[in-house]
């Protein structure tokens, strides 16, 4: 469908009071931090408070907030999104103009952001991950949630391959006043208006420039069709089931248990033991950003894995979590690149696990996209990788993954570890180290006081290497690394025999020759053409 046949439409009218704050807030921060260095001195901006002129900068706080607001108004009037067959494009731009698209059969994952001063209006921002590089999504807000859940609903749908209503409907896929299979409306919401015809304001037209009514009109939000006009049945969401939930308790004590935490807790021992004996609290100041970073990561890792939950449904994964900004994301099956259960030494008591995986399109994006789970127990963890992997085509399955979670070679089993030499490079881990490989997957261990274990599915292999070292070409070693999209997971067998990582090698890329060949169709639910 060409760009100037598509049915374009405006983000929330409400969306440059969401976005021009920022402007605003940045402005006040600046001058905050501007009097904290002027109220020693007694001069500069704390001195222009004082004096007869400190109208003044209540004047210039009212420009930058007219300057940012207006900006994010015309921004917004330059905005606009459109879904086609195959594609899912968006215009934006004031001095630069941008037209993205992105392909609905990459689609990676789809979230749904609602931050705080959104939440307000009851406004989110839907974001689409696609495979690519670090900026290849696209992302639309702001939009109603109710709105949103019905995009959402109807991209993953393109996505998995099923037609939706109105959209070039074909005998013997969805029809109108159809949804996916099983699909009900999300609690509390109703289905938003049908859209068809231009709403009250000016549109925009397909080139981005204000002017009459045409094909290329933008469609505001909620704007009823105009009489005589198709209308398109709002799609409804599928049902989901919820799997777990991260209590607070938990996650407050696993952050306790933290490196982080641990490492922040000495620093703030060792300054005040220096500042007690140099009696210089200036160097207590001097440090007070390094206490700031840390102190904010933890804070950090609160509020956004705060609340976690996840749930299945017939369109993928679905992780819900955030305190001050809420964040509900769809990972649809099969894009999953790699995943990886790690456990830190302070959390070895209670038995707890983290799982992150690597999923194209998030790149190096904020970590918490990338948390399948942020700490359970060992069973929640098993469970949510076989959310991800539900078979690994292989007889006692839990047996192996127990194996790679907390076994070494002393004990034999099913991984290949490292041989005896590599205990001259890695004299705590070595014997930790290893791989096992299975019908669907390659499992990789490693790690003695912070354990590892990363699973890679056979289809989703990018690419493979084995590294050595001088000092590990004379004891005959090799690393075994498996390169995977960008991500927090690292698939690496480190100290394996050289013999051993040069087989591996050869198989595994056979291997995953071999499943990428017999791999299902990226539209996991699109109906096989005679």
């Amino acid at each position: 469908m060409a760009a100037d046949d598509l049915e374009w439409r405006r983000v929330h009218p409400v969306t440059p009071l969401v976005r021009g704050w920022t402007v605003l807030a940045a402005a006040l921060v600046i001058l905050g931090q501007q009097s904290a260095d002027d109220s020693a001195r007694g001069g500069g901006l704390i001195a222009l408070l004082r004096s007869g002129l400190w109208w003044t900068v209540l004047v210039a706080l009212a420009l930058v907030a007219l300057i940012g607001f207006g900006y994010a108004a015309l921004a917004w009037r330059m905005t606009a999104y459109a879904v086609g067959e195959e594609t899912v494009h968006m215009r934006k731009g004031v001095l630069f103009r941008q037209h993205r698209h992105a392909r609905l059969d990459r689609l990676q994952a789809v979230d749904i952001r609602r931050p705080l001063v959104a939440r307000f209006f009851g406004l989110c921002e839907l974001t689409l991950e696609v495979a690519g590089g670090g900026d290849s999504g696209v992302a639309i807000g702001f939009l109603r949630d109710a709105d949103a859940a019905e995009l959402r609903a109807e991209l993953l749908a393109r996505s998995a391959g099923v037609r939706t209503p109105g959209h070039g409907t074909q005998p013997g896929t969805a029809g109108p006043g159809t949804s996916l299979p099983g699909a009900t409306a999300p609690p509390g919401t109703a289905a938003p208006d049908a859209v068809g015809a231009p709403g009250a304001d000016a549109p925009l037209r397909a080139d981005g420039a204000l002017g009459e009514g045409t094909a290329g009109d933008v469609v505001h939000p909620g704007a009823r069709p105009a009489s005589g006009s198709a209308t398109r049945p709002a799609l409804l969401e599928a049902p989901e089931n919820l799997v777990l939930t991260v209590p607070a308790v938990r996650l407050i004590a696993s952050l306790l248990r933290s490196s982080a935490t641990i490492g922040l807790v000495v620093f703030l021992v060792g300054l005040v033991v220096v500042v007690s004996v140099t009696g210089r609290p200036g160097i207590a100041l001097s440090m007070l950003p390094a206490v700031l970073g840390a102190g904010g990561y933890l804070f950090n890792r609160f509020t956004n894995e705060f609340d976690f939950r996840v749930a299945i449904s017939a369109d993928g994964i679905r992780l819900r979590h955030g305190l001050l900004e809420t964040r509900a994301q769809t990972i649809p099956p099969g894009r999953v690149q790699a995943v990886g259960l790690t456990q830190g030494l302070l959390w070895r008591g209670r038995d707890w696990w983290r799982v992150q995986v690597n999923v194209a399109g998030y790149g190096e994006k904020a970590q918490t996209n990338d948390v399948l789970l942020p700490v359970g127990t060992r069973e929640e963890a098993l469970v949510v990788l076989s959310l991800v992997l539900p078979d690994l085509g292989v007889e006692d399955a839990r047996a192996l993954l127990e194996e790679g979670l907390s076994g070494d070679s002393s004990v034999g089993g099913r991984f290949t570890g490292s041989p005896r030499q590599a205990r001259v490079l890695d004299p705590i881990a070595w014997r930790r180290n290893g791989f096992s490989v299975t019908g669907r997957a390659l499992l990789l261990r490693r790690g003695r006081l912070n354990r590892s274990l990363d699973v890679v599915p056979h289809e989703r292999t990018q690419s493979l290497a084995v590294v050595q070292g001088p000092w590990q070409r004379r004891l005959g070693l090799a690393t075994f690394a498996v390169h995977s999209t960008q991500g927090p997971v690292g698939p690496v067998a480190p100290h394996l025999d050289a013999g051993d990582a040069a087989r591996l090698l050869d198989e595994q890329a056979r291997r995953a020759r071999t499943a990428r060949a017999s791999a299902g169709p990226e539209r996991w639910m699109e109906l096989p053409r005679d």
